[in-house]
């Protein structure tokens, strides 16, 4: 079960030597490269020396069972018995940190959200999950910032797309990419009747540029004046920027900032996450055929959850969980539906390893 443990405690100590190089410490790359592997390693290796520290001291409490003193036998077997329930546990967590790493969880997101079906309702959803997310970065001390966002004249999202930054943002909400439902009676509604609508969620890791290569060359770069809301600086000055990378078609606009220069560094940042998202896609269409569903990917016809308004709840279809709590979840308090997405996830991942 951990024949990979000794390559990967040899693999530690190479890194060490490596990180205490002076030609590594001057290559800036190739000293992030290594630190970055090694703290990676580092929990691995930690849990690992503890498991092998309570084996050892298993087998010498195993030498005192035949000691000719009574008490000492006694107090052997019950610190055996402690300790080798210590070592099941250690185990447990040894075999979950073995497990692939997604490269991703580290990373900061792009969060982008759009209105689906269901016209200005959509909209409005669209609106409601922006704040959603909003708050929960809130409760986690992450950072956001708006990069792209297109309105509707009633408060509504078009689209919106968002950077969230923190500690390991992407490993919390990789599972919310798909298709998010609403059931609820519009504001617009006179009658009263539910209607159902759908919003479309992404995330991407957001690409640093050691991650995605970009070779200015197959840039179309557009600059154009600002239109929509924005009071006296719009139509003043050509700062709204479009973005098209040739090779794969891929289009990114920006008009938010006044300043170009602004709008083209946040357009460049959306424009290489996706590039690094359609890259990934690839690959993994390549070793599985199964799709990612993601943008690049083509696949956002899941549904993965359903938000019902007249009952209170909410519904995860991929671990078939109802949660009678749609207030809280909409508050920001989506570790509800994280923590056993995570769960679920993390357990189908071991069977597969076993």
């Amino acid at each position: 079960m951990f024949a990979k443990t000794r390559e990967l405690e040899e693999r530690y100590d190479e890194i060490e030597r490596h990180l205490s190089q002076p030609d590594v410490i001057r290559d800036q790359k190739a000293y992030q490269r290594y630190a970055k592997e090694h703290s990676m390693l580092t929990p691995i290796i930690a849990s690992l020396r503890e498991y092998q520290s309570v084996r050892n001291e298993i087998k010498e409490n195993q030498s005192l069972l035949d000691d000719p003193d009574s008490e000492l036998r006694q107090l052997a077997r019950e610190e055996i018995e402690t300790l080798r329930s210590n070592l099941l546990n250690l185990e447990k967590d040894l075999k979950m940190l073995l497990l692939p790493k997604d490269p991703n969880d580290e990373k900061n997101i792009l969060l982008e959200i759009r209105a689906g079906t269901g016209g200005e309702e959509a909209a409005l959803f669209a609106a409601d999950l922006f704040r959603m997310y909003g708050r929960y970065a809130e409760i986690k001390g992450w950072k956001t910032e708006i990069l792209s966002q297109n309105t509707t004249g009633i408060g509504g999202f078009k689209e919106i797309i968002i950077l969230v930054e923190g500690k390991r943002v992407y490993s919390r909400l990789k599972y919310e990419s798909g298709v998010h439902r609403v059931q609820r009676v519009p504001e617009t509604e006179a009658q009263g009747r539910i209607h159902t609508s759908a919003v479309t969620v992404a995330v991407l890791p957001e690409a640093e540029e050691i991650d995605v290569e970009i070779n200015p060359d197959d840039l179309r770069i557009d600059v154009y004046r600002s239109s929509g809301h924005g009071g006296q600086h719009v139509n003043v000055t050509d700062s709204a920027v479009r973005i098209t990378h040739i090779p794969s078609g891929l289009v990114v606009t920006c008009q938010d900032e006044k300043s170009q220069h602004k709008n083209k560094a946040k357009a460049m940042k959306v424009l290489r996450s996706r590039l690094l998202d359609h890259e990934q896609a690839e690959q993994q269409s390549r070793i599985s055929e199964e799709r990612r569903n993601m943008v690049g990917s083509g696949d956002r016809s899941e549904r993965i959850r359903t938000y019902n308004f007249p009952q209170g709840r909410a519904t995860d279809h991929r671990i078939h969980l109802t949660l009678y709590k749609l207030e809280n979840i909409l508050r920001g308090e989506l570790d509800l539906l994280i923590g056993p997405l995570t769960t679920h996830f993390q357990t189908e991942a071991l069977k597969g390893g076993s």
